[in-house]
């Protein structure tokens, strides 16, 4: 099997470290491995399969003999570069939200639409992270029995607002436990008129607000269920809230299916779905936790029951690690699955 050259646009941010870890583990036939970051972080070292490698400054050249691009670097870097790096040749699976919504870009989660991957020009757009999870948890019981509405409140971890977010939380939090003020320079948004502490808070604003008061990243959700699932007809609103967890996002999913199922059926199809494990067994308080889930690629699924009105209705509760399946494990699961299928 012809050997894969890659690169790693964003290296050193914390999707890109995860993106370099799973590289690590992947079960691709690895060529020349190359990290790309801006021309601060150029010069730095990582290690990578136990040899120390040099950070290079993101150039068009830089794409030069890649076959695979993996982008996480801010949606500007991706408009930017991505369309350069497909000229040179090479596959882009980007993992910010710049080329989701494009017609021409395939949107994929590969447990649930890798045929979308025959489709691609060049460029295929990794989901947001709270998506993905949450695609994983409900394509089963589409498949088995019809999906019609979701609901769906996030509890998000700061992980997924980048290093310095992870920094703040935990400066804000030390200065908290010492009666301390509390300094809030980043979240809920960067590009927002006002910041607010995180630590000991939950923030119910994930990026700056939208149409119909929704912030951008509960229009991701609604909008990029549709496109996975190919299906505009089902009904999605999302809440998105910033918890005080470094890692793990959870979520409270409530969906109306088209067919009535028990509780037993929707649990025996979750478990025997790609890519999810189910932990659900209330007897025994067993259900998935954003602590257990850090550094695990699957997705787990927990507190299955049954609306109290509504025939079809039901509840369940759906942890991630949103660094790895939420962002870097899919994206490499994209790679592979385009080798497996013979499209790189």
């Amino acid at each position: 099997m012809r050997k894969v050259n890659v690169a790693v646009v964003g290296a050193s941010g914390a999707v890109g470290t995860q993106m370099i870890k799973m590289l690590e583990e992947t079960s691709m036939p690895l060529g020349e491995v190359k990290f790309l970051a801006s021309f601060r972080s150029a010069g730095k070292e990582l290690t990578f399969n136990g040899e120390t490698k040099i950070i290079e400054e993101l150039v068009p050249e830089s794409f030069e003999g890649v076959d695979l691009a993996l982008f996480s670097a801010g949606g500007g870097i991706s408009a930017k570069f991505a369309p350069e790096a497909v000229k040179r040749g090479a596959v882009v699976v980007d993992n910010t939200s710049h080329f989701r919504m494009d017609k021409e870009v395939p949107l994929v989660v590969p447990e649930v639409n890798p045929e979308a991957l025959r489709d691609h020009k060049g460029i295929i757009a990794n989901p947001n992270c709270s998506t993905i999870q949450m695609m994983v948890a409900l394509e089963p019981v589409r498949q088995a029995f019809g999906l019609k509405r979701v609901i769906v409140s996030t509890y998000q971890a700061v992980s997924g607002a980048g290093n310095q977010a992870m920094e703040e939380l935990k400066t804000q939090t030390k200065a908290f436990l010492n009666d301390e003020p509390m300094e809030a320079n980043i979240l809920p948004c960067g590009g927002d008129k006002k910041h607010y502490p995180l630590a000991f808070n939950a923030l119910p604003q994930i990026d700056v607000f939208a149409e119909e008061g929704y912030t951008y990243e509960e229009w991701k959700m609604v909008n990029e269920t549709k496109k996975i699932m190919s299906d505009d007809s089902i009904q999605v609103s999302a809440t998105c809230v910033r918890i005080p967890v470094l890692s793990g996002h959870s979520e409270s999913i409530y969906i109306e299916t088209e067919k009535p199922a028990t509780v037993k059926e929707i649990q025996d199809v979750i478990a025997s779905a790609p890519g999810a494990v189910l932990e659900d067994d209330p007897s025994q308080q067993i259900y998935p936790q954003a602590l257990n889930c850090v550094g695990k690629k699957e997705t787990f699924v927990g507190r299955i029951r049954k609306d109290l009105d509504v025939e079809t209705g039901v509840h369940m509760w759906v942890v991630s690690d949103n660094l790895l399946k939420g962002a870097a494990w899919n994206s490499v699961q994209i790679a592979e699955k385009m080798v497996e299928m013979d499209l790189l």
